[in-house]
């Protein structure tokens, strides 16, 4: 049997080519590259909108089978710019399924590529560390190959890119939907104990139900917000979202902000972006890390505890531990390679995790996090 022409090409920016059939909308977007391990949750991955910027490399094979729908959206549409995945999606086997991976795609215009060996893309993305790409779907075949390598290397790369601003809200909002839950799916929190200003670098819509399901009353403000929009709504406690690109970049406007908030003796709880961002307003730095980490089997360790916790990552950039100032201690690290996964301030409810407890997809040892939360406002409120 002849092989299917490829409709669909990945161009590296070194130079390396991976040819595919193409599904979703055609076009041409270029972006990061990373790859994500989790067996589980490819339409919350996709929108989730910390993957702003970057195409995701699924090194699960059977990605579309079981359909998507609206209820697993992490946000309005996909924000992640694209998809690579080893086999073609099938037709979806799921009573959730309210339609098919390829349409969805298309119809939010976004471009995935099948038929790709994953596996020696993980490998080269493991190897010589995330690289700027160009992804091209083209139903004719006809790429101009030369072209593509160059858009991949005019790529500018997610260092020094404030996303955020992307990603966030236009304007405040309230949240009150908890967590899905059999038989009824999800339902609203109608009896809060707190009120939970929200912070919104790229928040997904599961953190925010978490925060609900805890007994937080939650209104939701943009990335862009300051201290006084912060306190003008008199919260019990201030959350720090995930979100995508450079916390340093983002820290040029959310460090000044967290900093005043710190001022107020509230309890503060971040994940994700909002873990580097409270990072930089103690006085740490970050970095850059090679490929990230992107999966929802990531063990890390409580070094309080001893407890090991298996967790859902999603960052390509890390708190720089050794830049931790005193008076703030690291909490978690990663067993994977050591990078710092949380920190506390000695003697004040200001704590924060890398990773994402919230799952959607992945595991739920976390979950006690947001209950901690709670449990620092009603030591404050009395």
């Amino acid at each position: 049997m002849t092989p299917a022409k490829p409709t669909a090409c990945l161009a590296l920016a070194d130079g390396t080519l991976f040819y595919g059939q193409g599904f979703g909308a055609t076009g041409q977007t270029e972006a990061e590259l990373c790859f994500n391990t989790a067996m589980t949750g490819y339409q919350e991955i996709m929108t989730d909108p910390s993957y702003a910027g970057q195409v995701v490399t699924f090194t699960f094979p059977h990605i579309g089978n079981v359909g998507v729908n609206p209820e697993d959206d992490e946000t309005g549409d996909p924000v992640a710019s694209g998809m690579v995945v080893k086999w073609m999606p099938t037709d979806p086997s799921n009573w959730r399924a309210a339609q098919d991976l390829s349409r969805w795609l298309a119809s939010r215009g976004r471009i995935a590529i099948g038929g790709v060996d994953t596996r020696r893309l993980t490998r080269a993305i493991r190897q010589a560390g995330a690289p700027h790409v160009a992804l091209a779907h083209n139903p004719d075949g006809t790429f101009d190959i030369e072209a593509l390598v160059a858009s991949a290397r005019s790529f500018a790369g997610l260092e020094g890119m404030d996303l955020a601003k992307d990603v966030t809200c236009a304007q405040s909002y309230r949240w009150n939907e908890k967590r899905w839950a059999w038989p009824d799916g999800y339902t609203p929190q109608t009896d809060p104990k707190f009120k939970v200003v929200a912070v919104d670098y790229g928040a997904k819509r599961n953190i925010l139900r978490c925060l609900a399901s805890a007994g937080c009353d939650v209104t939701v403000l943009p990335a862009t917000a300051t201290a006084d929009d912060v306190m003008a709504h008199n919260p019990d406690g201030v959350f720090l979202s995930n979100g995508p690109g450079d916390p340093a970049a983002t820290g040029e406007y959310a460090v000044p902000m967290i900093r005043n908030v710190l001022e107020k003796d509230l309890p503060v709880f971040g994940i994700c972006l909002g873990h580097q961002m409270l990072a930089l307003a103690l006085g740490a730095k970050t970095v850059k890390m090679n490929h990230g980490h992107h999966g929802a089997n990531h063990p890390v360790k409580d070094l309080e505890t001893g407890k090991v916790e298996i967790t859902s990552m999603n960052h390509g950039f890390a708190v720089d531990a050794q830049t931790l100032p005193d008076g703030v201690v690291e909490t978690h690290t990663s067993l994977f390679d050591g990078s710092n996964c949380g920190i506390r301030v000695e003697g004040k409810p200001v704590y924060s995790v890398q990773y994402h407890p919230e799952a959607s997809p992945g595991p739920q040892d976390s979950y006690y996090l947001f209950e901690r939360f709670a449990e620092a406002m009603a030591s404050r409120t009395g």
